[in-house]
C-alpha cells in the first residue's frame, strides 16, 4: 500500500470507531496485531496485548468504562508503512463521571493493507485522575 491508502486505512479506523462499528474495526487490524496503551493506575484496559481476539475484548470492553464524549483526529502524517497521527478526545469515566480531555498521538504500521501495530500516548494523568474516586476525608 501506498501512503495515501495507509492514511485512508487510518481514517477509516477513527470512522469506524467512532460509529460503534467493531466488526468493521477490527477487519481493519491484522490478526496478530499489537496494541500499546500506556499502563495508567486505575484506568482499565490498558497495557499491551497481541491478537485480534485481544484486540475485540478491549474495545468492547471500552464502553463499559469510558464514553468519548469528543474524538477528533486532526493530522495524519504518512511514511512508509506508518502513519502517526495527532488529535485530541473529551473523554467521560463511567465509573467516576469524571471528565477529562487530552491531545493524543497514535502511530499505526501498515502492511498488505492491514494495521498491525497501534501505539498511543496522551495526558496519563488526566486519564487516571478523572477514573480515580473521589477520597472520603
Amino acid at each position: 500500500m501506498n501512503e495515501q491508502e495507509n492514511t485512508k486505512l487510518a481514517r477509516q479506523m477513527y470512522e469506524t470507531f467512532m460509529a460503534g462499528d467493531v466488526e468493521g474495526f477490527l477487519n481493519l487490524f491484522s490478526d496478530d496485531a499489537a496494541w500499546h496503551s500506556p499502563e495508567i493506575e486505575n484506568v482499565p484496559l490498558n497495557g499491551k496485548f497481541s491478537g485480534r481476539e485481544n484486540l475485540a475484548a478491549f474495545i468492547s470492553g471500552i464502553d463499559e468504562h469510558e464514553e468519548f464524549l469528543k474524538f477528533e483526529p486532526t493530522e495524519f502524517i504518512a511514511q512508509g508503512g506508518r502513519v502517526v497521527i495527532l488529535g485530541n478526545f473529551l473523554a467521560r469515566s463511567k465509573t467516576t463521571d469524571n471528565q477529562y480531555a487530552t491531545d493524543f498521538a497514535h502511530i499505526i504500521t501498515v502492511k498488505d493493507g492491514k494495521i498491525t501495530s497501534f501505539y498511543e500516548f496522551f495526558d496519563n494523568a488526566a486519564a487516571g485522575k478523572a477514573h480515580t474516586a473521589a477520597q472520603a476525608v
